[in-house]
């Protein structure tokens, strides 16, 4: 009752000074024409955030990203969860002994998710490492564990589960439905614990941006935007590479939210352009690397994947692309970490198979 009380007499108050005789005319007039907070949350928006560089929309029919525009060779790298990591590290490390430096041959490597981690070590000059600590914890999956702790979900987190499970399209609407349940959900894993895994995983990249063909997505909680970091964005806005991979991996009801600027952000998987491979259309040969079709489990949020419709929008701008699908075993959990092990091995008896085809690709 007070705080109805409270409010009452504050909305008396204004609507008094608004038609007091005093008041002047333009007081009275801002009152009755005050914008509804959705159109004013629109306006602040734009305002306060137009001029950050991060927000990218995703669009809707084929069109040329003027990032890749004149570019040769793209890797794009699609996200799921530490299962994904490993088989990027076995992968990688195969098509390294079969005579593949994929940190060199790509001019743009974009990232989501386990994506944006694999990239992030790749560019910076710090896979190898990752490739060792990744084989460490897969015959130590309980330390990993306790590094990224998953408890039992509380009520807050299983808010957010359910909404992301539940989706049904990647529409404005949903993504920031599903980003407020994010927002307000008790992760046990967040801020600083976020903070240390993303620069373990990264390489310590804490305080720059240091490669410049690196680029991670992350979809805005409160607004339902697409954010796309690469180092210009990231400079400006003060946001380390690993910062950018921890937005990247912050599934809502798990992980983070993560700040990125002003923005807090999440996972850049809960959206319809799962892989973001929009973002190289205009280059010459892009190599995509999913985890599955996206209408094939196991998944991590019900938005819809429909990744061949994305691939087929990049190919009607002219370029070329190369699609190759991790296909792990459907019943799998992809966030844990007793995974680890197999997806090494995994990956790394897939590049046997798929090494020429990129060396034919890329020649």
């Amino acid at each position: 009752m007070f705080r109805r009380d409270v409010l009452k007499t504050a909305l008396l108050g204004a609507a008094a000074i608004a038609t007091a005789p005093g008041a002047s005319p333009d007081t009275a007039l801002a009152a009755e024409s005050a914008p509804p907070l959705d159109a004013l949350s629109d306006e602040l928006d734009h305002q306060l955030f137009g001029d950050d560089g991060l927000a990218r929309p995703i669009p809707t029919q084929p069109t040329i990203s003027d990032l890749a525009k004149g570019l040769d060779r793209t890797l794009v790298l699609g996200g799921g969860g530490e299962y994904y990591v490993a088989w990027y590290c076995g992968f990688f490390h195969g098509l390294y002994d079969h005579g593949l430096d994929m940190a060199a041959l790509p001019e743009m490597v974009v990232g989501t998710s386990a994506g944006s981690y694999m990239g992030s070590s790749l560019t910076s000059g710090h896979f190898l490492r990752l490739r060792s600590q990744f084989e460490f914890f897969g015959h130590f999956p309980q330390l990993f564990a306790r590094m990224a702790p998953l408890s039992s979900p509380n009520a807050s987190q299983r808010r957010a589960l359910k909404l992301s499970a539940a989706a049904k399209d990647g529409e404005l609407a949903t993504l920031r439905t599903i980003g407020h349940a994010a927002l307000a959900a008790d992760n046990r894993l967040n801020g600083d614990g976020v903070s240390r895994l993303a620069a373990f995983l990264t390489g310590d990249s804490r305080t720059d941006w240091p490669v410049a063909k690196m680029w991670t997505s992350a979809i805005d909680c409160y607004t339902g935007e697409r954010l796309l970091v690469g180092q210009k964005a990231a400079r400006k806005n003060g946001i380390p590479l690993a910062h950018g991979a921890a937005a990247s991996s912050s599934l809502p009801g798990t992980i983070g939210p993560t700040l990125l600027g002003q923005r807090y952000a999440m996972d850049g998987g809960i959206c319809s352009n799962a892989a973001h491979i929009d973002v190289v259309a205009g280059s010459k040969r892009t190599l995509l690397i999913t985890i599955t079709d996206g209408l094939t489990p196991p998944f991590l949020t019900g938005v819809p994947h429909p990744i061949a419709d994305n691939v087929r929008q990049v190919e009607a701008t002219g370029t070329k692309v190369l699609w190759i699908k991790a296909d792990p075993p459907t019943e799998i959990s992809l966030v844990d970490p007793k995974q680890i092990a197999p997806a090494l091995h995994a990956g790394y008896d897939r590049a046997k198979t798929e090494a020429d085809k990129i060396k034919q690709f890329w020649a």
